[in-house]
C-alpha cells in the first residue's frame, strides 16, 4: 500500500516535531494531538512509520521479540523455538527484518482485547500459561495509534498509559500473572469539541500539540497540488521525496546515538522549574518531561548540551495540557505567551 510521504506534509510543524521526538526517545510517553478533523493527524503517523528503518525480530513472535533481547517473555512463551533462541539451544527461531508497525486501537476495544487474556482451562488442567496476546503485544517496538482517545473507556486509557510509561504489560486472571514488554510510541488524537480527557489522563501523555487547518491560501493550494499528485502517481510522487526522507532517517539515527551523551547543566534545571511554576503546573511530571524533551531536541540538533531555546520549545510541547484551567476556560495553546504576560504583570505591579 502506498503511503503519503512524511516530508511532503505541508505545515503542522509542531505535530511532526512531537512525533519525531517520540521516535528518538520513547520515554517521552507519547503525544496527544488535539484538533479538528482533516488536519493530517493519521497521515503523519503512518508516513513516519513508513520511512523508519526496519528492525530485527523473531519471525511470527506474537510479542514482537527482539532477538538481542534477554527479557523473560520467551522463557514462558508457548513457542518452543522462541524459548530455544533465548536459551541458546538448537537452531532457535528464524530472524527477519520488518518495518515499524502502526497498530490502530478501535474505539470500542475491550480491556481483554487491549491487554490480552489467558486460557484458564489450560492453566487449571495442565498448569500451563496459555496466553492470548492483545493489542499491546502487537504494538511492542512500534507505534500505537489511538484515534478519538477521549471516547475510549477510562479504564482502557489507564491501561494504555500505564504500559506506555512502564514499558511492561501484565495480564492477570484468577491469580495467574504473565508480563511482557510493551514499549511503543503512543499517539492519541482527539477533537476537543467531542469531550475532554480527565486531567489525570491528560497529564500521562508526555507531549501535546494543538493543531488546526492552515489559513494561508498558498499553503492550502500546495496541499491540494501535492495530494492530487500523489493520488495520480503515488510511486512517482513518493520518489520525489526519497532524498529528504533519507536525510530525516539519518538525523533520527544520529540523535538516538547522541542522546545518552546530552547533558543539562544545573542552571538550566532551575529554568525548567521556573517555567513550570510561572504557568501553574501541578505535580512534577511536567518538569521531567521538559528535561527529557529538551535533551532530545539538543540531540536532534546534533548538540550534547541543552540550551535555553531547547527548554522554550520543550515547554510549548510538554505543558499546554498540564496548565491549570478555570471552569469554562479555553484550552491553553500559547504557553510562552502566557508566561510572558504573567512576568509583565508582575513587573508592572
Amino acid at each position: 500500500m502506498n503511503v503519503y510521504p512524511f516530508m511532503a506534509i505541508e505545515g503542522q510543524e509542531e505535530m511532526k516535531l512531537a512525533l519525531i521526538l517520540n521516535i528518538i526517545n520513547p520515554t517521552l510517553s507519547g503525544v496527544l494531538i488535539r484538533g479538528e478533523k482533516g488536519t493530517a493527524k493519521s497521515t503523519a503517523v503512518r508516513a513516519l512509520a513508513q520511512i523508519l528503518p526496519e528492525i530485527e525480530k523473531v519471525k511470527d513472535c506474537p510479542f514482537q521479540h527482539d532477538p538481542q533481547g534477554k527479557h523473560h517473555v520467551c522463557m514462558e512463551c508457548v513457542r518452543t523455538d522462541c524459548r530455544d533462541h533465548i536459551l541458546g539451544r538448537g537452531q532457535g527461531s528464524e530472524i527477519v527484518m520488518e518495518g515499524i508497525k502502526v497498530i490502530e486501537l478501535p474505539v470500542g476495544a475491550t480491556e481483554d482485547r487491549v491487554v490480552g487474556t489467558m486460557d484458564m482451562e489450560q492453566a487449571l488442567k495442565k498448569g500451563e500459561k496459555q496466553v492470548e496476546p492483545g493489542i499491546l503485544a502487537a504494538a511492542h517496538r512500534g507505534i500505537l495509534y489511538v484515534d478519538e482517545v477521549n471516547l475510549l473507556d477510562d479504564h482502557v486509557v489507564d491501561v494504555l498509559l500505564d504500559s506506555a510509561a512502564m514499558g511492561v504489560n501484565t495480564i492477570e486472571r484468577e491469580g495467574i500473572s504473565f508480563s511482557h514488554p510493551a514499549r511503543f510510541t503512543l499517539v492519541g488524537t482527539m477533537n476537543p469539541e467531542e469531550g475532554e480527557l480527565r486531567p489525570q489522563l491528560l497529564d500521562r501523555f508526555g507531549l501535546c500539540v494543538n493543531i488546526q487547518g492552515i489559513s494561508d491560501p498558498d499553503a492550502r493550494v500546495a496541499i491540494m497540488e501535492r495530494r492530487t499528485g500523489f493520488d495520480e502517481d503515488p510511486e512517482g510522487f513518493s520518489r520525489q521525496w526519497e532524498d529528504d526522507s533519507q536525510v530525516l532517517v539519518e538525523k533520527i539515527k544520529q540523535a538516538k546515538a547522541l542522546y545518552p551523551d546530552v547533558t543539562c547543566e544545573r542552571p538550566m534545571l532551575y529554568e525548567i522549574a521556573s517555567y513550570c511554576l510561572d504557568v501553574g503546573v501541578d505535580g512534577h511530571r511536567g518538569d521531567i518531561i521538559i528535561l527529557k524533551t529538551a535533551k532530545t531536541l539538543a540531540a536532534y540538533d546534533g548538540r550534547t548540551r541543552v540550551e535555553s531555546r531547547d527548554i522554550e520549545t520543550a515547554a510549548t510541547l510538554a505543558l499546554p495540557h498540564r496548565v491549570r484551567r478555570q471552569p469554562l476556560q479555553d484550552i491553553v495553546t500559547d504557553v510562552s505567551g502566557m508566561r510572558n504576560r504573567k512576568k509583565a504583570a508582575e513587573f508592572s505591579s
